[in-house]
C-alpha cells in the first residue's frame, strides 16, 4: 500500500471516538474489459485484516464495465445542449456542467425524467431548496462524470457513467476479497456511496472519506482500506 499520497492530508481521521487509517491503495492503470473482482483481489489480498473495509472508486468501476467514452465522440443532443446553460459550475468538477455529460444523464435517466428533474430544480431554487435536479434525476445522473485536465489520461479526456448494478457488483466484490465493499464517488466536497456490499457501515465510510483524503489527480489510487487503528 502506498504510504502518503496525498501529503497534504492525514491518512488517519478520528470517527465517533475511534481512530481509523485510510491507507491507498496503489494499482495499474485499470482499463475498460478488465475483471475488476480480480484486480481488486490482486492488490488487497496481502494487506486485508480482519475489521477492513475496502473502498473503491467508482470511476475505476465504470471503466472495467466499459462505462467511459472519449468526450470527442459524445453527440449532445438539443435536450442537453439546452438543460446545461442552468447547471451550476463547481470548482471541484464538471458533473452535468458540460453538453456531453448532460447527455450522458438523458441517455442514463431518460428525456422526461431529466426535464422534470430541471422542472423541479427551477421552482426550488429560488426557496434555496439545493439539490432537487440529482433527487429526481436520481443516482445514475449524480455519479456522470466529465473529462477534467488533472485526471490521468487517457480519462482526462474522456466522459463517464456511473458502474452497472453497483450493489451487486459491491457484494460479489465483497464475496471475492472477504470484506465489505463500498463504490464510492469522493472529492474534495465529500464523498457519497454508489453501490455497497450487505453489513457496510455506511456513516463511518461517508465519515472516514469526508476529505477525500487519496486524492483525485496523478496519485493512481482507486482503492483504498480503512482501518481502525488500535492504541
Amino acid at each position: 500500500m502506498a504510504l502518503n499520497p496525498n501529503p497534504e492530508k492525514s491518512l488517519i481521521i478520528e470517527v465517533g471516538g475511534k481512530k481509523y487509517a485510510r491507507y491507498p491503495v496503489k494499482t495499474h492503470l485499470i482499463l475498460q474489459n478488465e475483471n475488476i473482482f480480480e484486480v481488486v483481489d490482486d492488490y488487497t489480498r496481502d494487506h486485508l485484516k480482519l475489521g477492513d473495509i475496502v473502498f473503491i472508486s467508482e470511476k475505476c468501476v465504470a471503466a472495467s464495465q466499459g462505462r467511459t467514452y472519449p468526450q470527442k465522440e459524445v453527440r449532445p443532443g438539443r435536450l442537453a445542449r439546452f438543460l446545461v446553460r442552468f447547471v451550476t459550475k463547481s470548482p471541484y468538477g464538471i458533473g452535468l456542467g458540460s453538453p456531453e455529460t448532460m447527455q450522458l444523464a438523458v441517455e442514463e435517466a431518460g428525456a422526461l425524467r431529466i426535464i422534470f428533474a430541471a422542472f423541479v430544480a427551477a421552482i426550488t431554487k429560488p426557496f434555496g431548496i439545493k439539490g432537487m435536479f440529482y433527487r429526481v434525476a436520481g443516482p445514475q445522473a449524480k455519479a456522470i462524470d466529465g473529462a477534467v485536465p488533472y485526471a490521468i489520461p487517457p480519462y482526462n479526456t474522456h466522459v463517464t457513467k456511473a458502474p452497472l448494478r453497483p450493489n451487486e457488483t459491491a457484494q460479489e466484490i465483497s464475496n471475492t476479497i472477504g470484506a465489505p465493499v463500498a463504490i464510492v464517488d469522493a472529492c474534495d466536497l465529500g464523498a457519497w456511496i454508489v453501490g455497497k456490499s450487505r453489513g457496510l457501515d455506511e456513516k463511518l465510510v461517508l465519515k472516514a472519506l469526508k476529505d477525500n483524503p487519496l486524492g483525485q489527480t496523478s496519485q493512481q489510487t482507486p482503492i483504498g482500506i480503512i482501518r481502525e487503528v488500535k492504541e
